[in-house]
């Protein structure tokens, strides 16, 4: 049988993304919700440039690992994972094809939100009658970017490793609560939240002042919340009997 290539693979990932009715919702959400909220912080905050293209990336931070989680977990939950491996029985190369769009969707949305945010600060400028701030660090920019697509990665990584869309959100969405719960617990609270929870450690990283321990930090919780569950996913999903 001649071997599918890993681009078209990509594009049918790609098109599973968006054609799902959840795919759909969450899209325009994220739309919705990038206008929203740089438009909305722009009126109270002022014409800041960063600030506002920021502000989108509280809804990305929640969203996109909850895209990135229905893209791994569909194939199970649809019970559609026997057609696609019986077409491609290397399920690696699928897996990889699933977690590869919702990292290029995050690039892309990160973009949109700049997009949004510098008309929007021009805007507010001038119905304010004050000057607009453009200053941006391209490093705090870069950051900010790859801040998102780790945490989009997580999402990827927990939908394989769980292959439970329920279970692997509800993580994603009370890991920050359940680690500012452990940081109150005293010194080895805060010692382990400081090392292991990703919302912590990848702060330095969106402010683009990233120091030497920092890095080590957030080398320690992607390794735990990136790593490992994408490893162990991979193996459950290769391995996986699919009745």
């Amino acid at each position: 049988m001649t071997s599918i290539p890993f681009s078209r693979l990509l594009l049918v990932e790609t098109r599973k993304l968006f054609d799902t009715r959840s795919g759909k919702i969450l899209t325009a959400v994220l739309v919705v919700l990038t206008v929203a909220s740089v438009v909305g912080r722009g009126l109270v905050a002022g014409p800041r440039l960063f600030t506002l293209t920021g502000t989108a990336g509280i809804g990305f931070g929640v969203l996109l690992p909850v895209l990135a989680i229905l893209a791994v977990t569909g194939e199970w939950s649809h019970r559609t994972a026997l057609t696609t491996f019986t077409l491609e029985p290397r399920r690696a190369r699928v897996l990889a094809a699933k977690f590869l769009p919702p990292l290029a969707v995050t690039v892309l949305a990160a973009l949109c939100a700049l997009l949004v945010a510098v008309p929007t600060t021009a805007a507010v400028s001038a119905v304010r009658h004050v000057p607009a701030d453009w200053e941006v660090s391209p490093l705090a920019l870069l950051g900010w970017v790859a801040t998102l697509v780790l945490l989009t990665a997580m999402g990827s990584a927990l939908g394989a490793l769980s292959l439970n869309a329920p279970v692997a959100i509800v993580v994603c969405l009370t890991n920050t609560i359940l680690w500012n719960v452990v940081g109150r617990l005293g010194e080895v609270g805060r010692f382990l939240a400081e090392w292991f929870d990703l919302g912590a450690t990848t702060a330095p990283l969106s402010t683009g002042a990233m120091t030497g321990g920092d890095a080590v930090r957030l080398a320690t919780s992607i390794l735990l919340w990136i790593a490992l569950p994408a490893v162990l996913g991979t193996l459950r999903v290769t391995r996986a009997e699919i009745g």
